[in-house]
């Protein structure tokens, strides 16, 4: 059974998102459902209370509330629509062009995958929402364990070790969800520690404003985190930073008009040679026990899912509950119910495409079923139409099963190695330097092999940009990256791409420029006279 973080063996970390809300969320206009009380310094009696606030910081990324997983713990946002890592596949996934969502009634789906959102659509709200509570409950951390506040307590040499430590991984967590705003929204507002946590109205900060703080902030901590592949699984190390600052890197052309690919290479090379490898199996990283098979040699970071302790709907428990086919009823295979969701998700026909050719055929990263069905969808509510796919599974790499037939015990990738070869790749590709041709093609080609596709001797000259998109598509689909890269490609918006539902038109059409961010939500512009909605919304 997976533990959310190892020294946490209780619930209490479930209760804590609760207490820690109520503490901090007054100076983000967010409204807990429990207003419970402030934490207290008896709290922190036990000096393990610090570990366990932090895993609090953590927790927010796979939990939503305090009663079940169908709960919340922000007013007017329910589990389905505020889930972190659900949100964020939505937002990077669902609105491009490898998913599709059949159950259009459910909130915000329909405006998402079909290009049609505004301010109001639930999803947006619950990303926009739970990436300030990250930040809300980082900044608690910081304000209870200030020098001031250790001394008071008399904690120990020790535990305030430890906790300079603890600092560095609040901080990386809040500059993560910046990062998130960042990208999603081009804009957030800026909340520090050191601000009041009453009667505040916190400013506006730019893209560019975003960026430089959250360059500076992960440069300072640097130093205190631990080193890559020494902590415990599901906490961050310097590897994580350095992950966040190379793909911040290769999209500043999108996010401050700068080239900043040699800045990529630097940081890619550094996690390249800071000890991860392949996993064994391209499977094993989608498995129910990615915590302890091969995928750990790859895994940068994941959003932890655990079938017992952290039941939520996040992205892996609606993954694979959704690719069982409404034909197939494969979900006995895949460790839930034999017939899942009943055909939630399907792939559109644009992804199916990029498996084409007799090279992919036996591509382990070719999940895709057709069978009988029609890879066109001209029904989104037709769960028959379109193709499945089996990429994520609640089996193990031993043969055995997650903890539980819906709530899944898959974590979610959220950084890998491979990842990092293809960025590798693409800020070569684009003109960077302190790459090489050779590293480049190595990097690739050891993705081809792995996947067992016999096309693994690619030369520099086939490795194109073009060919860095697609292979994206085919290692990392469903892992919340689509969007961000065709942004970072120029087809997301404009004609020059179309997919099946692009823009609610069948065959696709284009998208205006200002759909590569997404609207401010009107919640938020209610309550804050400081921020400003993004053009064209």
């Amino acid at each position: 059974m997976k533990k959310y973080i190892e020294t946490i063996k209780n619930l209490f970390v479930v209760i804590l998102i609760t207490s820690v809300v109520a503490s901090c969320t007054k100076d983000l206009n967010i409204v807990p459902e429990d207003d419970q009380t402030v934490l207290s310094d008896a709290f922190f009696g036990s000096e393990d209370a610090y570990l366990e606030v932090l895993a609090g910081v953590y927790a927010n990324f796979s939990l939503t509330g305090v009663d079940g997983p169908g709960s919340s713990n922000i007013e007017g946002l329910d589990a389905g629509t505020s889930q972190y890592g659900r949100v964020l596949l939505y937002l990077q996934t669902l609105s491009a062009d490898q998913m599709i969502w059949s159950y259009e009634n459910d909130p915000g789906t329909r405006e998402i995958q079909r290009n049609l959102w505004t301010a109001q659509n639930p999803l947006i709200v619950g990303m926009f929402s739970r990436a300030m509570v990250t930040v809300s409950f980082a900044n608690n951390f910081l304000r209870e364990t200030t020098t001031e506040k250790l001394d008071a307590r008399k904690v120990s040499d020790a535990t305030r070790t430890n906790i300079v430590t603890f600092r560095a991984e609040a901080r990386l967590l809040r500059a993560m969800a910046y990062y998130h705003m960042m990208d999603l929204f081009g804009k957030a507002p800026m909340v520090l520690e050191t601000d009041p946590t009453v009667k505040f109205f916190p400013p506006q900060a730019s893209r560019a404003e975003l960026f430089t703080f959250i360059e500076s902030e992960l440069n300072a901590i640097e130093g205190d985190l631990a080193a890559p592949r020494t902590n415990n699984h599901g906490r961050a190390d310097k590897a994580v930073a350095w992950t966040i600052l190379a793909k911040m890197y290769l999209n500043a052309n999108v996010y401050i008009g700068e080239d900043k690919n040699t800045e990529c290479l630097t940081y890619t090379k550094k996690i390249i040679s800071s000890g991860f490898s392949l996993a064994d199996d391209y499977a094993h990283l989608f498995m129910a026990d990615n915590n302890t098979n091969s995928a750990t040699k790859e895994i940068i970071f994941p959003l932890i899912s655990d079938g017992l302790i952290t039941q939520n709907y996040g992205p892996t428990t609606v993954i694979i509950n959704g690719q069982v086919g409404s034909l197939e009823e494969n979900g006995a295979a895949l460790g839930v119910g034999a017939g899942g969701w009943g055909g939630a998700l399907r792939v559109r026909k644009q992804f199916v495409q990029l498996f084409d050719g007799g090279i992919f055929a036996n591509d382990s990263r070719n999940t895709i079923i057709s069978g009988t069905r029609d890879i066109e969808i001209s029904d989104i509510s037709d769960k028959d139409q379109g193709f499945v796919i089996e990429k994520y599974s609640n089996a193990t790499s031993t043969g055995s099963f997650g903890s539980d037939q819906t709530f899944v015990d898959t974590d979610f990738p959220l950084f890998r190695l491979a990842d990092v070869y293809l960025m590798y790749a693409e800020a070569h590709v684009r003109g960077g330097a302190g790459g090489s041709d050779s590293d480049m093609e190595a990097y690739v080609n050891s993705l081809r092999t792995r996947a067992n596709n016999p096309q693994n001797n690619l030369t520099a000259a086939d490795i194109t940009l073009d060919f860095i998109l697609d292979e994206r598509a085919r290692e990392l689909h469903w892992e919340a990256h689509r969007r961000q890269d065709l942004i970072r490609f120029g087809k997301f918006t404009g004609g020059n791409y179309n997919w099946t539902w692009k823009g609610n038109a069948s065959n696709g059409i284009a998208l205006p420029a200002t759909m590569d961010v997404y609207p401010i939500p009107a919640s938020s512009l209610a309550s804050n006279p400081n921020l400003t909605q993004n053009e064209g919304y």
